[in-house]
């Protein structure tokens, strides 16, 4: 697996929505979070500037969620409810994008991503910082 992807199209899971990405770091920025939303959610998302961000098709199938401080924008497929993309509440200049939306990429392809500490958000008077480490390995027929 090439981690050093600088472009990249993905879609939701149903197709109404896809797009074009520019990564600002590849897959190499790829992280969870533990804040509760993210906890629910447990998708991988991987960094784009926001300009490095567009809508191919499907921008009026998405539909947003914001929560607490409303900073941070997450948008879904209003038809199969998959997660895409957010504008970040860490850096509101930047996207977190779904890796798995991405053509040809699985979570599953990466060992480990790093967990931030989301539930102790420095924007809320914690340490914030990587809380672990998400390990997937494969065994059997099915990895």
């Amino acid at each position: 697996m090439n981690l050093d992807i600088a472009t990249a199209e993905g879609a939701c899971h149903c197709g109404a929505v896809r797009f074009r990405v520019q990564l600002s770091e590849g897959l190499h920025s790829a992280r969870r979070c533990n804040c509760s939303f993210c906890r629910m959610r447990g998708a991988i998302a991987v960094s784009a500037p926001l300009d490095g961000f567009t809508i191919l098709q499907g921008a009026e199938d998405l539909t947003l969620y914001q929560f607490n401080t409303g900073t941070a924008a997450h948008y879904f497929c209003r038809h199969c409810g998959i997660y895409t993309h957010h504008r970040r509440r860490s850096d509101p200049n930047e996207y977190g994008v779904n890796l798995a939306c991405l053509d040809g990429i699985s979570p599953f392809d990466l060992p480990e991503v790093a967990v931030l500490d989301g539930a102790n958000h420095e924007k809320d008077g914690g340490s914030g910082g990587v809380a672990g480490m998400l390990r997937f390995v494969a065994v059997g027929k099915g990895g």
